[in-house]
C-alpha cells in the first residue's frame, strides 16, 4: 500500500446542480461584513449573505468543529447561491460536493456508504512534488507519419516533432508517438503553454500565451505569461485531487493483459462500495505525505440538497461524521417546515406508533445556524 497511486489520477468530482450558479464567485460582502447590493454575482439576500459571513469568520477561526448549517427556504430563494458562495470565499480550489437527499436510496450501495463517499469528495488532497518538465510555448507541432506495421492503405505516428519556447530560449523535441496522443487529448495548438514531465511522459496544458491575447474580441481562453528560465527545468508541480479520487483509484482493480481482463475492464462495472480497510489504509499514506509536507489537506464544503429525505440511520451517521478529524463543511438544504422524521417512530402504550415532529425534518442538536 506504500505505493500508492497519485499521479494522474482522475477527478470524480460532481458537476450537477453547480452549473446554473457559475456567476457565483463569493458572498459580495464589504470588509465590514456588510452585504453589497450587487456583487460577486448575488443580487439581493443581504441579511442571508451577511449571516453567511458571519459562519465563515467562524470557519476560518476552527469554531465550527461538529457543526452544521441548515438554510431553509422556498425553491428559488438562493440556497445553492448561498452555499457555493461559502465555498468561493473559502478558496477558488475548495472542493465543493452538491448531493440531494434522496441519492442515499439505492439498490446496490448503503446509505451510510453514499454519506461517506460524499464526505470523502468534500476533502481535497494538494500534493506538491518537484519534478524533472519540459515547459514553454508551443512553436511547433508536427506529427511525422510513417507505413502502417499491420499492412493495409492506413498510415501510424513514427514520432512527434514539437517546439518549444521560453523568455531564455527554445527547443526542439522529438516524442513518443503514446505523447501525441496525451497532447490532442488535452486539445494542444501552437501558441499554448503547457509542459511534459520527463519521467511520465504526462502532458498538461497551462493555457494560451498571452502574446495572443488580442487575438479574439470575445473568448472564453485563460492567458498565461511566457515561461521563465530553460525549457528543461525542475519544476514543483501542485495536484489538486480529493480523498475519494484516491479511494476510488486504489480500490479499481488493475487485472491483467488476457482476455477475460481485457473484456471485464471493457463492460461497465456495477457501483461497488470501497472498504474502510482501504480508507484507513489511504489516511496513513495521506497522514505520511502531510508530515512530510509533500501535501496538505483542504476540507472542502459539503452541500445537501433536501436534506428532509434524509432518515434516522443518516442522521445518526452525519452526527459522527462531523465529529471525526477529517470533516469537511457540510450545509444542510430544505423547503420544508414541520413535518415528519423518516423511519422515526415511538411506540406508546396500546400499540400505537405516532410519528416524531420535527422543524425542517431533521435534528437541530448540531445545527449550528439556520438562514432563513
Amino acid at each position: 500500500m506504500d505505493k500508492m497511486k497519485i499521479e494522474e489520477v482522475q477527478s470524480t468530482s460532481k458537476k450537477q446542480r453547480v452549473a446554473t450558479h457559475t456567476h457565483i464567485k463569493g458572498l459580495g460582502l464589504e470588509a465590514s461584513g456588510k452585504a453589497l447590493p450587487l456583487a460577486s454575482g448575488f443580487v439581493g439576500q443581504s441579511e442571508a449573505r451577511e449571516a453567511a459571513g458571519l459562519v465563515i469568520d467562524m470557519i476560518r477561526q476552527k469554531k465550527m468543529a461538529g457543526r452544521a448549517l441548515l438554510l431553509a427556504g422556498p425553491p428559488g430563494t438562493g440556497k445553492t447561491a448561498l452555499a457555493l458562495g461559502i465555498s468561493q470565499e473559502l478558496g477558488s480550489k475548495v472542493p465543493f460536493c452538491p448531493m440531494v437527499g434522496s441519492e442515499v436510496y439505492s439498490s446496490e450501495v448503503k446509505k451510510t456508504e453514499v454519506l461517506m463517499e460524499n464526505f470523502r469528495r468534500s476533502i481535497g488532497l494538494r500534493i506538491k512534488e518537484k519534478k524533472e518538465v519540459y515547459e514553454g510555448e508551443v512553436t511547433e507541432l508536427s506529427p511525422e507519419e510513417t507505413e502502417s506495421m499491420t499492412g493495409g492503405y492506413g498510415k501510424s505516428i513514427s514520432h512527434v516533432i514539437i517546439g518549444l519556447k521560453t523568455i531564455k530560449g527554445t527547443k526542439q523535441l522529438k516524442l513518443d508517438p503514446t505523447i501525441y496522443d496525451a497532447l490532442i487529448k488535452e486539445k494542444v495548438a501552437v501558441g499554448d503553454v503547457i509542459y511534459i514531465e520527463a519521467n511520465s511522459g504526462a502532458v498538461k496544458r497551462v493555457g494560451r500565451s498571452d502574446a495572443f491575447a488580442t487575438e479574439f474580441d470575445l473568448e472564453a481562453e485563460e492567458y498565461v505569461p511566457l515561461p521563465k528560465g530553460e525549457v528543461h527545468k525542475r519544476k514543483e508541480i501542485v495536484q489538486d485531487v480529493t480523498l475519494h479520487d484516491l479511494d476510488a483509484a486504489n480500490a479499481r482493480p488493475q487485472g491483467g493483459q488476457d482476455i477475460l481482463s481485457l473484456m471485464g475492464q471493457m463492460m461497465k462495472p456495477r457501483k461497488t462500495e470501497i472498504t474502510d480497510k482501504l480508507r484507513q489504509e489511504v489516511n496513513k499514506v495521506v497522514n505520511r505525505y502531510i508530515d512530510e509536507g509533500i501535501a496538505e489537506l483542504v476540507p472542502g464544503v459539503l452541500f445537501v440538497d433536501e436534506v428532509h429525505m434524509l432518515d434516522m440511520e443518516c442522521f445518526s451517521y452525519l452526527n459522527r461524521a462531523l465529529e471525526s478529524s477529517l470533516s469537511p463543511i457540510v450545509i444542510f438544504a430544505t423547503n420544508r417546515g414541520i413535518c415528519n422524521v423518516r423511519n422515526r417512530r415511538i411506540t406508546l402504550s396500546g400499540h400505537v406508533r405516532i410519528h416524531v415532529l420535527s422543524p425542517y425534518s431533521c435534528f437541530l442538536d448540531y445545527i449550528f445556524w439556520t438562514v432563513k
